[in-house]
């Protein structure tokens, strides 16, 4: 089979961890008979120098005829007294947008050879971490009404925020949690604040009749507030989770600091078409770019995401994800998981990859 990816390296690090995931893409497709064609996209600060705007509309039209997209990530100190509408961020919230994604998928995998590195207290460390977060992307308090007034209640000006979810919007999300539970372990938790918000109790009424349609899966409710407990207290617990914009944000930054570097974890951004974006969770580190200290490994396990999520090529997808195992139990880190240990550059991390693919 035949693939195009639209490749958006973006700024910082972002052509550094893009070039390593698009070197173990060709790889994986030479052993398992596949072709990546793959397209470089203007996005990010570096449009904005070259461009004059964050997503050229060339941008867009070139990722809507792609399969997928894989992003490195945008923004840097240079562009931060820009405005809002101008900074590099907004090609992000741009893509999104022109491609329909509403689903937020986030993984949070503690892997057995950074045990040591996880915040957490060694006995629950060892229970380990693997599950996923599904935060719907486009709804909620983020997007809702907003505003200032003069207060009637107390002296001066108020500002005011609005949760807003319809149930075409909780159903979407929540088919897709119960659709991932099902290839999963077929555990899903709903979280939501159905003891004060209304938004919430609609949430909650909306995902109990899906789960009539999915027998199969053990599913049941959540506070937010118990939820983040439950999360240091014991992560083994969950599988899939699956919440509203505010939460889900909250939530999924909450563990992706138990699993011991940001610099590990992928994400993607998914709808109802077939162009996914995938991305590592991490920022563009303008810090360290160019000195072959990026890890690249959550990048290239996005692409491992890309072809699970997007392919439907599962088994492509474990082998990627196998490798990066066997690297990390081999020893080898980069500077960002190193601790007193040797660190090796991003060219040897993903070259040792790339050898047990």
């Amino acid at each position: 089979m035949s693939y195009k990816i639209a490749l958006v390296k973006g700024d910082g690090i972002g052509p550094e961890v893009v070039n390593a995931a698009a070197a173990v893409l060709e790889k994986t497709g030479k052993v398992f008979g596949h072709t990546f064609e793959f397209a470089d996209v203007l996005a990010g600060g570096c449009a904005i120098d070259l461009k004059g705007e964050p997503l050229p509309e060339e941008s867009i039209n070139i990722c809507k005829n792609s399969d997928a997209v894989l992003l490195g990530a945008v923004g840097g100190p240079k562009w931060d007294s820009l405005p809002g509408e101008l900074r590099p961020e907004k090609a992000l919230l741009g893509l999104r947008k022109a491609l329909g994604l509403y689903a937020n998928l986030r993984p949070a995998k503690l892997y057995p050879a950074l045990r040591s590195h996880s915040p957490l207290r060694s006995d629950i460390a060892r229970a380990g971490i693997d599950l996923i977060i599904v935060r719907e992307l486009t709804g909620g308090i983020y997007y809702g009404e907003r505003g200032r007034r003069e207060s009637k209640t107390y002296k001066g000006e108020e500002a005011y925020d609005t949760e807003r979810y319809s149930v075409e919007e909780i159903e979407r999300i929540g088919l897709r949690a119960f659709e991932l539970a099902m290839k999963r372990r077929k555990s899903l938790v709903s979280v939501d604040k159905a003891n004060v918000l209304e938004s919430s109790r609609l949430w909650r009424e909306t995902m109990h009749r899906l789960a009539k349609d999915f027998p199969e899966v053990e599913y049941k409710d959540m506070l937010v507030d118990n939820a983040a407990m439950q999360l240091v207290r014991c992560p083994s617990q969950f599988d899939v989770i699956v919440t509203s914009n505010m939460f889900g944000d909250i939530l999924s930054d909450e563990a992706s600091v138990l699993t011991g570097s940001i610099g590990l974890l992928p994400s993607s951004s998914v709808g109802d078409g077939k162009v996914g974006l995938y991305e590592p969770i991490h920022g563009s580190a303008p810090d360290i770019a160019g000195q072959g200290k990026a890890n690249p490994i959550g990048t290239i396990l996005s692409a491992a995401m890309m072809l699970r999520y997007s392919f439907d090529l599962p088994l492509e997808a474990k082998r990627i994800e196998d490798a990066v195992g066997a690297v990390l139990k081999s020893g080898l880190r980069t500077p960002d998981i190193a601790g007193k240990e040797e660190a090796v550059t991003t060219e040897q991390m993903t070259n040792r990859i790339l050898g047990f693919i």
